[in-house]
């Protein structure tokens, strides 16, 4: 059977295609970035307990009191992109989500684990001790495994001419191990995890010592350098994906490939100054550098999804029955769900205490 029998027909939209998408985008930066400090956190607070067997310290016992706060941040920073992606690429994620529909269902299970392992870690950090790596571990692995899982479904929703697998595995239990960009793109992610959990953790320090807290000090320089050394490894992964792409990916022969190829330059360009900063311990200027990369690389990951669905859809082919009522309601909603979001953060971190909400 010829791959493109088997992509459904699209559902049809209320509004143009590029509301969706410019939806789309800052949605997930903020998803990306909460998801970045949460399994980096993690996975830094793991390696530091390993090198201590289990021992505490400053940068972990914040990293126990915040990572539940942090993963409940990310999972609902999620809601929206993950919708947005539905309604774009809806017939697409459909078909690769039912493709490894045992590992895609298995997410909401793991997730609850690591979720309650965070609680555990943050309301036992003292009296773990030794246990502190293994709780540390499972969360991170657990994570690690949920964000491997889902790097499968989006490698599987942009290359249909995989889907005919399916025939000879139609348990659910199809995962894209033989898309040459599969491991590249998710260690890529993970590693970026890595160096913005260092970051977030020297911007935390940074502002305690701003505040008069001179133990903060020596913990903005190891956050710096967990950012600096796992960006300079993500270079390297970085080129590893760039070298596993299909055959015309990185071309300026079309309007996207040439917008794909400055926003990925642009993004090595800013990642470089970021981690200069890094190194001579400028958070501020090498946040901003960060931030800015992980706009672009963003940008740049949706462009190479356009250009890999190429052969088979364009999101300009989605059929429009106009609807703009429920459009503008949804937009009404949407600034004041943010609002009472900012609001409820605000007042969330006036009333922090000892890492503790109080009322």
């Amino acid at each position: 059977m010829h791959s493109a029998a088997l992509i459904p027909t699209p559902d049809a939209i209320p509004v143009a295609w590029g509301w969706f998408q410019v939806l789309l985008l800052p949605t997930f930066f903020f998803h990306i970035l909460l998801m970045n400090v949460m399994f980096g956190s993690a996975f830094i607070a793991l390696v530091s307990h390993f090198r201590s067997d289990g021992g505490a310290n400053l940068c972990t016992a914040e990293i126990s009191q915040k990572l539940p706060f942090t993963i409940a941040f990310a999972v609902n920073f999620g809601v929206a992109p993950f919708l947005f992606v539905q309604v774009l690429y809806g017939h697409f994620m459909y078909a690769s989500s039912i493709l490894m529909a045992v590992f895609w269902l298995s997410i909401v299970a793991l997730l609850i684990g690591a979720y309650s392992l965070a609680y555990v870690y943050k309301y036992h950090y003292a009296r773990l001790k030794r246990s502190r790596v293994v709780v540390a571990g499972l969360i991170t692995a657990l994570l690690l495994l949920i964000a491997f899982f889902f790097t499968n479904n989006l490698t599987l929703l942009q290359t249909p001419a995989a889907w005919s697998r399916y025939f000879d595995q139609p348990g659910g239990l199809l995962l894209n191990l033989v898309d040459p960009t599969l491991w590249p793109r998710y260690l890529h992610f993970m590693v970026s995890a890595v160096a913005i959990g260092g970051l977030a953790i020297a911007v935390f320090f940074a502002y305690q010592h701003k505040k008069g807290a001179d133990e903060a000090r020596p913990w903005v320089e190891y956050g710096c350098r967990w950012f600096g050394y796992a960006t300079l490894v993500n270079f390297a992964i970085g080129l590893w994906f760039l070298v596993a792409l299909p055959p015309g990916m990185l071309t300026f022969a079309t309007t996207v490939g040439c917008l794909f190829l400055l926003t990925l330059a642009g993004g090595i360009v800013l990642a470089i100054l970021a981690v200069r900063f890094s190194f001579s311990d400028s958070v501020v200027p090498a946040l901003s550098c960060a931030l800015g990369t992980l706009a672009l690389m963003i940008c740049a990951r949706s462009l190479l999804r356009t250009m890999m669905l190429a052969p088979w859809f364009s999101v300009d082919q989605l059929p429009v029955v106009p609807a703009y009522l429920p459009f503008y309601l949804f937009l009404i909603f949407l600034a004041a769900g943010l609002l009472l979001i900012g609001w409820m953060v605000r007042s969330a971190l006036r009333s922090c205490t000892d890492g503790e909400v109080q009322p």
